[in-house]
């Protein structure tokens, strides 16, 4: 969908300075108010264009939420601790910032009777009885993180139905792409930091376990469709439809980077899900999704440091500049 489908609106991002939140920010802000709530924990101001209004301060914070949302028409909400590790270490606090933290959004989406569009995951599945998986597979979390993002998932669908509030949950699969790093990254930034290093390759397990590596210009894309839907109320699947196994992905990175990084197996986690892949039919039908970016194409563009074209244009790829980073 071309960013400028959504015009002259007043939208905040929530987590606009981080991974995913930066890219729909940096789509968004061409034609439109744009205002981002990040506590810059893990996000960074170098992402953000200069036109956008920042208020700097917690989610979890109802005075800085007012302050950011007043007025606005349309909520992204992205703020959260993603880590399903620290969610294992931390349930309370994690809670605080992926749960209470989202019903104060939802209660100020109401109060401004803004559309939120909140950022779910493919965590609510837990581990899936049938593949690909559909929205209406059982939802079994495994972690307090897919417990905490199902329970927002559910508000979500459940404040349309009881207040009449435009909402849209998208479940995002495996997300990749420009400026996701740190240490809860994702297995795609890991496994090149490790081959352009030469480090060796690891892989937890025998490598057989499969994913569903979704670009992030495919998930903004999501986002404003989502934003635009008729059908609310509803959750989607975000992802390719296509499942790639660890082994396979070490390959095509370490083939990308041309390394010589050996690729080695450790054991694997505790509790980690076998084979996810998700059933995109729902998002294709109803809101017009339809990925753009192959998995081999997305990592090749890390590699390069070149940005992918728009979905909505033919242009060629362009040279990241100063302020993007990959990893």
């Amino acid at each position: 969908m071309d960013s400028a489908a959504i015009r002259d609106r007043t939208v905040l991002v929530t987590g606009g300075a981080g991974f995913i939140g930066s890219h729909l920010v940096e789509a968004l802000t061409p034609h439109n108010d744009v205002r981002v709530l990040d506590n810059f924990s893990s996000g960074d101001r170098a992402y953000l264009p200069e036109d956008v209004t920042v208020v700097e301060g917690d989610i979890g914070d109802p005075i800085a939420l007012q302050q950011a949302a007043r007025g606005v028409d349309i909520i992204f909400h992205h703020a959260a601790m993603v880590s399903v590790s620290r969610s294992v270490d931390a349930p309370r606090q994690s809670n605080e910032t992926n749960l209470d933290a989202s019903l104060l959004v939802l209660e100020q989406a109401r109060q401004e009777d803004a559309r939120v569009v909140a950022a779910s995951s493919a965590a609510v599945y837990g581990h899936p009885d049938e593949l690909p998986v559909s929205e209406s597979a059982a939802t079994e979390p495994t972690s307090p993180y897919g417990i905490q993002k199902l329970a927002l998932d559910q508000y979500a669908r459940r404040y349309a139905e009881l207040y009449d509030l435009e909402t849209v949950a998208l479940r995002y699969f495996n997300a990749y792409g420009p400026r996701q790093q740190g240490p809860y990254s994702g297995v795609i930034s890991t496994f090149l930091e490790q081959a352009r290093a030469g480090e060796p390759i690891t892989i937890e397990g025998d490598g057989q376990q499969t994913r569903d590596f979704v670009h992030v210009s495919d998930i903004v894309q999501a986002n404003l469709q989502a934003a635009t839907t008729d059908a609310v109320g509803e959750a989607y699947n975000i992802g390719t439809g296509t499942r790639t196994s660890i082994e396979e992905l070490a390959e095509t990175i370490k083939a990308a980077t041309d390394s010589s990084s050996p690729i080695v197996h450790h054991d694997p986690r505790p509790g980690d899900i076998r084979h996810s892949g998700a059933d995109i039919s729902k998002a294709k039908r109803t809101l017009g999704f339809e990925p753009r970016v192959g998995l081999e194409n997305g990592i090749q563009s890390l590699v390069e440091g070149t940005r992918l074209p728009p979905a909505d244009t033919d242009a060629t790829v362009e040279s990241i500049g100063e302020g993007s980073t990959f990893s």
